[in-house]
């Protein structure tokens, strides 16, 4: 197989994906940054069902692990809509 038959294979194998290998290693980071923000939701529960805590209240559970959770889909529409770089 000649150098110009195996570059024409690589390109039609490239074809098949709508994105590029950028945009799929940008989804994954985005995913690890929702799933950061949802992880810094959990917790606060009181272990006892008859008393409160204020501990749901937290800045950390209210503020912060919703804006990175934003920020996470914000970067995964980012990563999508990023134009792929050709080879030519």
């Amino acid at each position: 197989m000649s150098k110009k038959q195996a570059k024409q294979q690589d390109k039609q194998a490239e074809e098949l994906f709508p994105l590029g290998k950028e945009n799929y290693k940008l989804m994954l980071i985005g995913l690890g940054i929702i799933i950061i923000g949802f992880a810094l939701m959990i917790g606060g529960g009181s272990d006892d069902p008859n008393v409160f805590s204020e501990e749901i209240f937290s800045f950390r559970r209210i503020t912060l692990a919703p804006i990175i959770v934003l920020f996470g889909f914000i970067f995964q529409i980012y990563a999508i809509m990023k134009k792929p770089k050709t080879n030519e």
